[in-house]
């Protein structure tokens, strides 16, 4: 279940089992409208219960805890990446506008201009798998 939300995680092994948000949450002592912020990640069930939805999905523990550090890892590489781009894009930008407006100064301009390259090829090789 690689890049799943916990909530993603809860829907698919419940939908999976033949049971509706109410069946589990009958399960689960909690009521649907729970097992539905759940799954639509508006909330995570209490810590005390993991345990027991792990059984009751016939899953582990660490599968549904996983399931939430992946998909914030993957948030974070896409923050990471937007700002790779933008910097070698922005950097590459005000040196084609400095040379534009004549205001080179040749040092400054291989700074960005090295800066900019080095940024995209960190997002290159960073996502070259």
């Amino acid at each position: 279940m690689a890049n799943k939300s916990i909530g993603e995680m809860i829907s698919v092994l419940r939908k999976e089992k033949g049971m509706t948000q109410n069946d589990l949450a009958e399960k689960m002592n909690v009521t649907d409208k729970a097992v539905s912020k759940w799954e639509r990640n508006l909330s995570c069930p209490d810590i005390n219960s993991i345990s027991k939805l792990a059984n009751i999905l016939e899953t582990t523990v660490e599968e549904l805890l996983n399931a939430q550090i992946k998909k914030e890892k993957n948030k974070i590489d896409e923050i990471v990446n937007i700002a790779l781009i933008g910097i070698g894009l922005a950097l590459g930008i005000c040196t084609i506008v400095t040379s534009i407006l004549g205001q080179v100064d040749v040092k400054n301009t291989i700074i960005m201009l090295g800066i900019g390259i080095s940024c995209l090829a960190i997002y290159l090789l960073k996502n070259n798998k």
